[in-house]
């Protein structure tokens, strides 16, 4: 699969109203940082045929980028239906971006089987035990919502404003903190037996 082009707001409004989760990636031309992330996001979108993957170059396309409060690019925005749940800032690897992608489907698929609790994951990418805690939540069957917080300056600052913590992971489990992989606390508050 080809990470497909748009031009314009009203032709990304029509393919959110037809999807579930929607990755676009809002770039510009001849800035290499921006090259790096196309080119990544392409290798993603090879590797992962289910992934509706969509890209807009902010050079021809002027009204997405406002329309949704971004001001840097390269930016992949998150979509669940119609409404932008995350943005991914900067080059990321294709790893980076195909793990992202699988979760954010996975959770989709989870979701719509259970309705299930409300559980957020503050991670990073390079960190082991966020890692750990996020295969854990997936071999239970847990959707949750993974916000990065090495890409995202403002979540950061929000869960440091929240916890008084400033290291991952942290997961919030229908408004209760998790500081780390904390197993016993985590079985406990999704009622997990193990």
């Amino acid at each position: 699969m080809k990470v497909k082009s748009i031009n314009s707001l009203a032709e990304l409004r029509s393919m959110l109203t037809a999807q579930k989760r929607t990755f676009l990636l809002l770039y510009k031309s001849n800035s290499a940082t921006s090259g790096c992330a196309e080119s990544y996001l392409e290798e993603t979108a090879s590797r992962l045929s289910e992934a509706v993957i969509l890209k807009a170059d902010v050079v021809n396309v002027r009204d997405i980028h406002p329309a949704f409060n971004v001001d840097t690019v390269p930016s992949l925005l998150i979509f669940e239906n119609d409404t932008m749940k995350n943005i991914i800032k900067g080059c990321q690897t294709a790893d980076y971006y195909i793990n992202l992608i699988k979760n954010q489907l996975y959770q989709a698929a989870a979701v719509g089987e259970t309705g299930g609790p409300d559980v957020t994951v503050y991670s990073t990418s390079s960190c082991p035990w966020c890692t750990t805690l996020k295969n854990y939540l997936r071999q239970h069957r847990v959707a949750f919502t993974d916000i990065d917080v090495s890409a995202d300056p403002a979540a950061a600052r929000e869960l440091v404003n929240s916890t008084g913590q400033t290291g991952v992971p942290q997961a919030r489990i229908n408004g209760d903190w998790v500081i780390g992989f904390d197993k016993s606390k985590i079985n406990r508050l999704l009622n997990i037996n193990g």
